[in-house]
């Protein structure tokens, strides 16, 4: 018996002989399709070759497309579990060609497959065409022979596919098994067309019209195939197996539930079980895909398929949480086909756990509730809509999940009352936002994020994606369309765009329509809304219109380094300053990084040279940066650093950096950098590329500032200062290696010539005295008195020059003016043996007022002062001598 993994494989190296390439499972989160809330079958990631948008290099593809139905218009969660076909999650095989072959080859490839490669009967294959597709059913005549009777025609859509409104479309022909009388059913098209007797296997759309907007349609020029085999149906076909959850993979999921639960598979619980193996499938690949839990969007499917799992495991009579043990039989199972679940292992669990965790601390709590709300009913009556909204409200209880859990008891919900419960809600938290003084165009802002929800943000993992535009806002009112030159700003239901947030600036790119483009220059937030401020630079925008998003993927690698060395900085700093360190801002920009933090002093060059060390260090180890998902506490345990400003919900990204191997913590290393981070990061410090250090500053009391660069803006600014280096070396006409020694040199002998010319300017100044005809010591009021007016000299230049004319005069006083460019300096000298009865403080102080200046100041022997006007330099000592001649 072949296993759905054989199965796999046997289907696309059947197709990879007859020529098509084989090409991965797409994400789950389509970047290609902005109305798809999750991938649901193999074309999505093929859309923009049949409309011929896009073009690759091979017109024959073959994939197992993993796929999810839980969500908007393509939802089978009600139905998991309970049927034998419906599933959360699966596998959809399909080749496609892109204008190669047609018709003519699909339906005998599709032929040979099934009766050959797979040895089903053909005796037992019936299909169907659509009505007017007499081309098919000849080909069918032709290639298997079937009569008339087993060529069924279709009048209705389920035998002709439309992408759209408009766009291409075309016939399908489908391949339906037999399972023979003794299961009840008719063929396609009859009465019983819904019993079990005849499933469907295989659908092969072949795209050779164009839906036009008045209805008509137009041949396609590239005609194409579309197919589609779900993984599930066939194998439980080949495994002779009349149920899905029968088939070994499902089995061996199944299975795994039992042994954790201690419930017998086959049991009671069978219906439990089998929601368990469903959902496990579901809830990993779409943490594999990068989405996480939370209330909104993608998340809060995922959330509700999670606590549907987990209900259900309650329900087995689990006490410990039960998901997170099942994820390595899944990666046992799938892991070699799908190697992301291999390498998200890890996350996957810790994810499963933690939200099992949190759900089973209030699940017993909300049962509780809906067993007292029960207890008051009557028998069949329905459950009041607004004990369903507390329920959804206070223990976080979706809705589908209180109507499962009445669906065994037999009873329904009041979905009308929990509407208005939540219409009621809403209306509390539009006044509420009303009125927390927000910008005047909070009301469409509000107005949208009730209508659609938070953006999602795709831009963990990818930087393009398609999204579709929900409003265009600009000066305040919502418009209809935006033309060449508008500045908008741009909500759309998807992004990979970062908004500013967490000292992260927002993205910048492009986003682009069939009518137009724009330039996008910022990415902000609004409530859980993300807005792009862009201006329209050609043609026109339009609300509603599907657009591609391109991040700028130079800018955002620049800010990703930036970030990531900022977590590096942060640890280094703690290590070479102390635990005392704590992040008080930051700002990674393209161009550098900013890191405010708390300490009282400047940095020595020794601790700047540590901390730039220490972040080099870790680049040049190129580690995985790692993220992981924790509430707040966890993380905090971990000894995670949380960002200054940033506000925590109930669970947080946890991103770790560096390992220390040789640190003495344990023999394979310890984390070095742990935080709590919502912003974007490097997948490798290596890609960081270098960091440089330019010096650290105040910031305020108490805070210091680092700025830094790294990559090649670090690269810039080291080849900037080698070319400095080389140009001072060339005017010194000396080697690099010999330019400090030099400028050493050159600074000492600029300090003697200095006082050189000091010295040779004070006996300039004195060669005015009485050796050259200069004033003469007078007497007044029994003093000798010198006094002189010098130019040529600063004001720091008297005191030596009056200690001089003191030596002079031998005992008496002296006072020197000096012209300093129009203005005064004045100084003033009493010899010691006169300092009791006369003060050079009060002769310059009346020789400063005479100079138009105020004060002064010394001690008796030596006094300075200044004055606004030098040429009032001979009232000055007239100032002076009547002090003296007062004496």
């Amino acid at each position: 018996m072949p296993s759905l993994n054989d199965i796999r494989s046997t289907y696309l190296d059947f197709f990879r002989r007859n020529g098509h390439r084989v090409v991965d499972s797409s994400p789950l989160v389509p970047r290609n399709d902005p109305t798809l809330m999750f991938t649901n079958s193999g074309m999505v990631q093929f859309k923009n070759l049949f409309t011929g948008v896009e073009t690759r290099d091979y017109t024959r593809a073959t994939t197992a497309q993993k796929c999810v139905r839980a969500g908007g218009k393509h939802n089978d969660l009600d139905n998991v579990g309970y049927t034998a076909r419906h599933h959360t999650f699966f596998e959809m095989l399909g080749n496609f060609s892109f204008g190669d072959y047609f018709k003519e080859t699909a339906i005998p490839l599709a032929w040979e497959l099934l009766t050959k490669d797979f040895g089903l009967n053909p005796d037992r294959l019936l299909v169907t065409v659509y009505h007017t597709d007499d081309e098919a059913a000849t080909l069918w005549k032709k290639v298997a022979g079937l009569p008339d009777e087993r060529i069924i025609r279709i009048a209705t859509d389920d035998n002709f596919w439309r992408m759209g409104p408009t766009g291409p479309c075309g016939p399908c022909t489908e391949i339906f098994y037999d399972h023979g009388p003794s299961i009840w059913g008719g063929p396609p098209g009859s009465a019983e067309e819904d019993g079990d007797r005849f499933i469907e296997i295989w659908n092969n759309v072949f795209m050779q019209n164009e839906q036009l907007p008045d209805g008509s349609l137009r041949v396609l020029e590239m005609q194409s195939i579309d197919t589609g085999m779900g993984l599930e149906r066939i194998g439980a076909l080949l495994q002779g197996k009349h149920d899905n959850y029968d088939t070994d993979l499902m089995r061996s999921l199944i299975e795994a539930s039992a042994h954790a639960t201690s419930r017998d598979p086959d049991g009671p619980g069978k219906v439990h079980h089998r929601v368990i193996a469903d959902h496990l499938r579901s809830t990993s690949f779409l943490i594999a895909d990068g989405v996480m839990p939370s209330n909104e969007g993608r998340g809060y499917v995922l959330r509700r398929i999670m606590r549907r799992a987990m209900r259900h495991a309650h329900m087995l009579g689990a006490q410990d949480p039960v998901m997170y043990r099942l994820v390595p039989a899944l990666v046992r199972q799938m892991g070699a086909a799908y190697p992301e679940l291999t390498r998200a292992q890890a996350l996957i669990e810790e994810t499963l756990k933690l939200e099992e965790t949190r759900f089973k601390q209030t699940l017993d709590r909300g049962l509780r509730l809906l067993d007292e709300e029960l207890a008051h009913l009557g028998e069949g009556q329905p459950l009041p809509g607004a004990a369903a909204f507390k329920l959804y409200d206070t223990y976080g209880f979706p809705l589908d999940l209180t109507q499962d859990a009445l669906r065994e008891k037999g009873r329904t919900v009041d979905t009308a009352g929990f509407d208005a419960a939540m219409a009621e809600q809403k209306a509390k938290a539009r006044a509420s936002w009303a009125g927390s003084g927000e910008t005047a165009d909070a009301a469409i802002w509000f107005d949208l994020a009730e209508a659609h929800g938070a953006t999602e943000f795709l831009g963990y993992d990818t930087e393009t994606a398609e999204g579709e535009i929900l409003a265009l806002v600009g000066d305040g009112a919502a418009l209809p369309r935006a033309g060449e030159g508008r500045q908008v700003q741009i909500v759309v239901n998807q992004t990979p765009f970062y908004a500013e947030s967490g000292g992260q600036v927002g993205d910048a790119g492009w986003l682009r329509s069939e009518t137009g483009m724009a330039a996008i220059t910022d990415t902000r937030k609004a409530g859980g809304l993300f807005l792009h401020v862009a201006t329209v630079t050609e043609g026109e925008i339009v609300a509603g219109q599907p657009v591609k998003l391109e991040v700028d993927h130079h800018r955002r690698a620049a800010i990703r380094a930036n970030h990531s060395a900022t977590h590096l900085v942060n640890e280094a700093l703690r290590r070479a300053l102390g635990a005392h360190v704590a992040q008080k801002g930051s700002l990674n920009a393209p161009d550098r990084l900013r890191f405010d933090f708390s300490h009282s002093k400047a940095l020595t060059p020794a601790e700047l040279g540590q901390v730039e060390a220490e972040v080099n260090g870790y680049i040049r180890q190129n580690g995985a940066v790692e993220t992981r998902i924790m509430t707040p506490d966890d993380a905090r345990a971990l000894g995670a650093q949380a960002l200054f400003g940033e506000k925590y919900g109930d669970e947080v990204r946890v991103v770790s950096m560096g390992r220390e191997a040789g640190s003495g913590k344990g023999t394979g290393g310890e984390t070095y950098s742990i935080e709590l981070c919502g912003g974007t990061h490097v997948a490798r410090l290596g890609e960081i590329g270098a960091f440089v250090l330019l010096g650290d500053s105040a910031s305020s009391a108490g805070v210091r500032r680092i700025e830094a660069l790294t990559g090649q803006a670090a690269l810039d600014h080291l080849n900037a200062q080698q070319a400095r280096l080389a140009e001072i070396a060339s005017l010194l006409k000396v080697p690099a290696a010999e330019v400090v020694e030099r400028v050493r040199a050159l600074a000492e002998e600029r300090r003697a010539l200095s006082n050189e010319v000091a010295q040779l300017r004070r006996e300039l100044a004195m060669g005015g005295g009485g050796a050259a005809g200069g004033p003469e010591a007078r007497e007044i009021g029994g003093v000798r008195f010198l006094a002189q007016t010098v130019a040529g000299v600063s004001g720091k230049d008297l005191p030596a020059l009056v200690d001089e004319m003191k030596a002079r005069v031998g005992s008496g006083a002296v006072l020197l003016v000096a012209d300093t460019g129009g203005k005064a300096a004045v100084a003033a000298g009493v010899t010691a043996d006169l300092t009791g009865r006369l003060s050079a403080v009060d002769l310059v102080k009346a020789a400063a007022e005479a100079l138009g200046g105020k004060g002064g100041g010394g001690r008796p022997d030596m006094a300075q002062a200044g004055g606004a006007d030098a040429s009032r330099a001979p009232e000055a000592i007239a100032a002076a001598e009547a002090v003296l001649a007062a004496l």
